[in-house]
């Protein structure tokens, strides 16, 4: 058995203790602890919580879950239970004895859909709340590196008192998504959370909008957008739980996941060398290990980008890039990264194209899938087939920490279209996002001379030339991916009146 801590409230004095000592907390924090405690007996819905506790001001519910959550932190997380598509309850006295170990833990990061809470005062929604949870759970089904319980399962745990870190263990998950749908009128809030099972803490967050006249538009948003953001939270979620790990348990996907966010932006050799170094040792134990595979083809890609390792040397990848291809892989990130890597040192653009496609059929929530799908489209000469790559990476995660490579491509496409002032508004925001991306630099040089901002582009071209010396414009010419003969005669029309060299030799 497991005992709550003693609590004392002193509604009066505002004042609480937990098992004798005094603890401070927030007042909102104190005021929702009250409201709990007085209706101890019962389930205590989201809604009858943000009206009573915020009066009935307009407020959104992650403010409520803030105040859950820092009570959960001096109360322990076992303390106050949730309550799956209701609320919350405040558990009194000797808790029941945690539940047996279900399923072990899968090697990817696992996640449980719960029931949404019915906030809209109308139990007769429940089906189109439950049928878009349904619709989530599916949509994050297709993400290959996420296990995701079926909601046969997960839908059970609807108006039971559980705690979450209770049904990560039964369920055998160490991920929780949960939210609530509210209800003004026509209007629609729908708010979503990504919650760490075991301890609570909630990892990402989003609120979505929308009449319920759209509501099928509204449910693929919430769909295609969490699914956007949900892959790259674990993935630094997950890379954070391994290297938090002792040395000597790492296993090859424990070091998988610490190489894979410096993939993400390889702005050194030390960053090119860190990461190699690492998917190596991951091959070493598992050969086999395809996505570790990708993650070395994509480290030697960005590096070559970023220009910490020449083309050529990174071009030692593209057979790995090929043997993975030619295994017939179902993984779209391992497509992607293997499909990038042929069109841009490979020389097979059309694969490439064909790779990618089948990569976003997999996942089109993938907002790295759609960055490679958008730059081997500039390589073909596709710009607005690119831009709308771009654009929607964009839109289904504007705040993904690496939208630096994101901009540069999109840069990239516009300069193919000729609009120069506005690749070199896109390529400064690239290059302040990610200010070791040497290809950023490059056209951004060029951009400048081009929409006659010639005394940046010189100071550009300074600063790359001082960096990359070898990178004259006969490299250029050698080393592009672009098939588009237009594009290479401006590109190199725009770095050489910018002072790029024509050569060393």
């Amino acid at each position: 058995m497991h005992v709550i801590p003693t609590l004392e409230i002193d509604p009066a004095t505002r004042a609480l203790r937990i098992n004798g000592k005094p603890v401070a907390i927030g007042a909102r924090a104190f005021d929702v602890l009250i409201h709990l405690q007085t209706h101890s007996d019962r389930i205590v819905s989201k809604q009858e919580l943000l009206e009573t506790v915020w009066g009935g001001l307009a407020v959104e519910e992650g403010n409520l879950t803030v105040q859950i959550s820092a009570l959960r932190k001096v109360l322990g997380s076992r303390a106050i239970a949730t309550v799956p598509g209701v609320g919350y309850k405040l558990v009194t006295g000797a808790e029941p004895a945690r539940p047996q170990a279900g399923p072990a833990l899968p090697d990817k990061p696992s996640i449980a859909v719960l029931p949404f809470a019915n906030l809209t005062g109308k139990p007769g929604q429940d089906y189109l709340i439950d049928g878009i949870v349904a619709d989530l759970a599916a949509a994050l089904n297709r993400v290959s590196g996420i296990f995701v319980i079926s909601t046969t399962s997960s839908f059970a745990y609807k108006g039971r008192v559980v705690s979450l870190s209770d049904v990560g263990t039964t369920l055998g998950v160490r991920y929780i998504l949960e939210g609530s749908i509210q209800q003004a009128g026509d209007a629609l809030r729908i708010t979503v959370q990504l919650t760490e099972a075991e301890s609570g803490r909630t990892i990402w967050s989003d609120r979505f909008t929308g009449a319920t006249a759209d509501i099928f538009e509204l449910q693929d948003t919430i769909s295609e957008k969490t699914v956007a953001a949900i892959e790259p939270s674990l993935l630094f979620e997950e890379s954070r739980r391994a290297r938090a790990k002792p040395t000597d348990s790492l296993q090859a996907y424990d070091l998988t996941l610490q190489a894979a966010p410096i993939v993400l932006r390889v702005s050194s050799i030390e960053d090119f060398e860190q990461a190699v170094k690492l998917l190596d040792r991951a091959l070493t134990l598992d050969p086999g290990y395809a996505y570790a595979k990708a993650l070395k083809v994509r480290a030697h890609v960005m590096a070559a980008g970023s220009r910490a390792i020449s083309h050529a040397e990174a071009a030692v990848a593209v057979p790995l890039a090929r043997e993975l291809l030619d295994a017939h892989q179902s993984d779209p990130l391992v497509l992607a990264y293997a499909g990038h890597m042929m069109a841009y040192l490979g020389g097979e653009p059309d694969l490439a194209i064909q790779t990618l496609s089948t990569a976003r059929a997999l996942n089109p929530n993938s907002v790295l899938v759609r960055v490679s799908a958008g730059w081997i489209n500039n390589y073909n000469g596709r710009y607005a087939e690119a831009i709308a790559d771009f654009e929607h990476a964009y839109r289904i995660n504007p705040l993904d920490p690496n939208l630096g490579h994101c901009r540069s491509g999109h840069g990239y496409a516009l300069f193919g279209l000729g609009d120069y002032l506005g690749a070199a508004s896109l390529l400064e925001q690239a290059l302040a996002d990610d200010p070791g991306f040497g290809t950023t630099e490059q056209a951004l040089c060029a951009a400048y001379e081009l929409a006659g901002r010639t005394g940046e582009a010189q100071r550009v071209a300074a600063r790359y030339m001082k960096s990359y010396p070898s990178n004259t414009i006969a490299y250029y010419l050698r080393t592009t991916p672009f098939r588009d003969a237009r594009i290479k005669e401006r590109m190199t029309a725009g770095l050489r009146a910018a002072g790029i060299p024509e050569d060393t030799g």
